[in-house]
């Protein structure tokens, strides 16, 4: 499906996990895809796979970000990260910095990158949000906070961005066989006491009607897909791909 040849895309956290699985798709697509990550490495390892570029930036120096200009038709925002903790023992710094990652650093690369959009009147912004983006979970304030926060960047720029033919729309994945997930898990075990099997039933899929963790590839497939010229009225939306847990 090569609906996107001639098209440049750009893939945050893109060395690893959703990241990686959405740039080998919007490489299917025809897109030629920049792999932006802290592990310039591994990107670099995925990008040669792919045959596109490198960029190996740390999202987290946002001062860099300000004066940035991005010519690339398509963004995917999906660096992301996660700390299990209480409120009253949440480090404030750590704090402070996911909520550069998620939301300012995301802002920043959509504030550079819509004056090319615009020019051309074709845009796709998707932004890798969360169940937690329209959910909350104890122990997670720092993480959820983020996510719904790049949930209401998402649907401004959509309200910016329409009249230019640019799109924005999050995907809201409930938990994904990623490595952070990994982590999560050994996290809540923790937390809560229990064993890492029973935080898979007991924690992570008791939301869910579908008792199994979201693959990568089932996030890279929408995102491909509003990506797409095919998705051009679809903007300012929240798509849930969360087995059933925002149903309740």
């Amino acid at each position: 499906m090569p609906d996107l040849t001639g098209r440049s895309a750009l893939v945050t956290g893109g060395a690893s996990g959703i990241g990686a699985a959405c740039a080998r798709e919007l490489a299917s697509r025809g897109a030629s895809v920049t792999v932006a990550d802290v592990d310039g490495a591994a990107a670099k390892t995925l990008a040669d796979e792919i045959g596109g570029t490198v960029w190996a930036v740390d999202l987290l120096d946002v001062a860099v970000l300000e004066d940035l200009q991005l010519a690339v038709d398509v963004l995917v925002n999906n660096a992301g990260v996660q700390t299990v903790e209480e409120i009253t023992a949440f480090d404030p710094a750590r704090f402070r910095s996911m909520l550069a990652l998620m939301v300012e650093a995301p802002f920043l690369l959509i504030r550079a990158a819509l004056p090319h959009m615009y020019a051309q009147r074709f845009g796709r912004i998707v932004n890798v949000s969360s169940v937690h983006g329209l959910r909350a979970s104890e122990f997670k304030v720092a993480y959820v906070t983020a996510k719904h926060g790049l949930e209401g960047l998402s649907k401004v720029t959509a309200l910016e961005g329409g009249p230019h033919d640019v799109t924005s729309n999050c995907v809201n994945p409930g938990y994904v066989r990623t490595p952070l997930v990994a982590k999560q898990i050994t996290d809540q075990a923790r937390t809560h006491g229990i064993t890492e099997d029973e935080v898979l039933s007991k924690v992570l899929l008791t939301e869910s009607a579908i008792k199994r963790l979201v693959e990568p590839e089932d996030v890279a497939a929408l995102v491909g897909w509003l990506a797409s010229p095919s998705a051009g009225m679809v903007t300012g939306a929240s798509y849930t791909m969360d087995g059933g847990w925002s149903a309740r």
